[in-house]
């Protein structure tokens, strides 16, 4: 099938005429007798070309033009005219129609026009489909990305920024969260109004209400005068709310009671305010884990989780880690006036090999000080820092003789992991990388070999 055409015309004799030539040349044609009906039609059906008389009786081709392209600019019309009203048609053409033809109407000539319209309707809908694609695939201001992970990140981030829908984003630290919360505010609708960022981690749990909600003068010692708080002060913007799984429970039922009601009362206050905020937040923690210890209010989980985006670690973006490392190159050569152009051979070697447990904010450090302490135009080995030389050389190195009666290695695995866990105070999201597990099987490991934090025993 060529595609779809609507005949308008209120003679019946031409409009069978030219249904019959039409469907004959592999269109699918539907007619109808006058403007009103055409309109009906548009409705129900899409048309790839509207084919229309000019001059008919009630609803004039003129004005069925204009209503079609008030509802669909790139709506493609063709004129039927009679002679001796050309001047008509060319001014239907100045208004939006296609082209124009004369009748009687010549055969060759009718089709020749649809060609010609219908390899414009095509151009058109193929350039939608590039624009939408390229809206899809198109990358997140200062996130620098080409490994597919990424890619489905920069997709799903264009898809959900123009909606209300309240967003919940994983990744270990310094994973780029907060540039991905900005990138969803800065593609809705909101992006006129305030965006306010808030690490849920590094505020007391005394003062966490108060940072949120504002106060009352008086509220507590020190409060001298009313302050706003982060969510009345965001109205109609983005509140995005890091490290989301450290918030206690006591204040999370009244972030709960905040995102259902939309209303926030100031400690200290008696007058409930309405706010009207889009919340973002993110974690490094399994929240799913933390429901089930009691840690994460499960009906909080639910409001936060509509949209999940999921931030690979850098470990996981092999592809992506020498483009970065470039880019903050010239970024702090330049901020250092440094003749830093590059990253020699054997450092980058040392770079692409390393496992990035602080992922994209470790590299950036690492970078800043290579192009502070380079004596060249070039970053080398002796530049970076021990973590990385000392990196390489123990990888793929036992640091010690297997004995003669070999070895337990389900308790040297325990030992390891308690070494891991002890060197980062605990925290699985910090161990994992350390010992090259995924969160998920650290979590494993450490229920497996019966593993807690010392002081947790009952």
């Amino acid at each position: 099938m060529n595609g779809t055409i609507l005949i308008v015309d209120d003679e019946r004799g031409q409009r069978e005429i030219l249904q019959t030539i039409l469907e004959g040349e592999g269109y699918r044609v539907v007619a109808a007798p006058g403007g009103r009906e055409a309109l009906e039609r548009l409705e129900a059906s899409e048309f790839d070309v509207i084919l229309t008389d000019l001059k008919m009786q009630g609803m004039s081709g003129m004005e069925l033009l204009e209503r079609v392209l008030e509802a669909d600019p790139l709506q493609c019309a063709i004129m039927m005219t009679a002679h001796g009203t050309v001047d008509s048609a060319v001014e239907a053409m100045k208004k939006g129609a296609f082209d124009y033809l004369e009748k009687p109407l010549e055969r060759d000539n009718l089709l020749l026009t649809l060609r010609r319209a219908f390899e414009r309707v095509n151009l058109l809908r193929e350039n939608r489909i590039l624009q939408k694609r390229l809206k899809e695939s198109s990358g997140i201001p200062n996130i620098i990305g080409e490994h597919p992970k990424m890619k489905e990140v920069f997709r799903i981030v264009g898809k959900i920024a123009p909606t209300a829908s309240t967003v919940l984003i994983y990744g270990e630290s310094g994973t780029g969260k907060e540039l991905v919360a900005k990138a969803i505010h800065d593609g809705s609708p909101r992006k006129e109004k305030p965006f306010f960022a808030i690490n849920c981690a590094a505020i007391p749990e005394s003062l966490m209400e108060s940072e949120l909600f504002g106060h009352e003068k008086g509220a507590f010692t020190g409060a001298s005068s009313r302050e706003l708080g982060i969510f009345e002060a965001a109205d109609g913007g983005t509140v995005f709310l890091d490290e989301i799984g450290e918030m206690s429970v006591a204040m999370q039922a009244k972030l709960l009671r905040t995102i259902q009601s939309k209303e926030i009362r100031r400690v200290g206050g008696k007058v409930n305010i309405p706010v009207d905020v889009r919340i973002v937040s993110a974690t490094n923690r399994d929240l799913e884990t933390e429901i089930k210890r009691g840690g994460f209010r499960e009906d909080l989980f639910y409001r936060l989780n509509v949209i999940r985006i999921t931030l690979p670690p850098l470990r996981e973006r092999g592809s992506d880690i020498a483009a970065l490392a470039d880019f903050f190159v010239k970024k702090y050569g330049a901020q250092a006036g440094s003749t830093v152009k590059g990253i020699a051979k054997p450092a980058l070697k040392l770079i692409m090999d390393y496992s990035w447990p602080g992922n994209v904010r470790q590299l950036e450090s690492v970078i800043e000080r290579g192009a502070l302490m380079a004596e060249s135009d070039l970053i080398q080995p002796e530049d970076l820092p021990a973590e990385i030389t000392e990196g390489l050389s123990l990888a793929g190195w036992v640091p010690f003789e297997l004995p003669p009666e070999g070895i337990q290695f389900e308790e040297l695995e325990r030992n390891l992991i308690i070494k891991a866990m002890e060197r980062v105070d605990w925290v699985i999201a910090k161990a994992a990388p350390l010992l090259g597990m995924s969160y998920k099987t650290l979590q494993y490991r450490l229920e497996k070999f019966g593993i807690e934090k010392p002081g947790l025993e009952d």
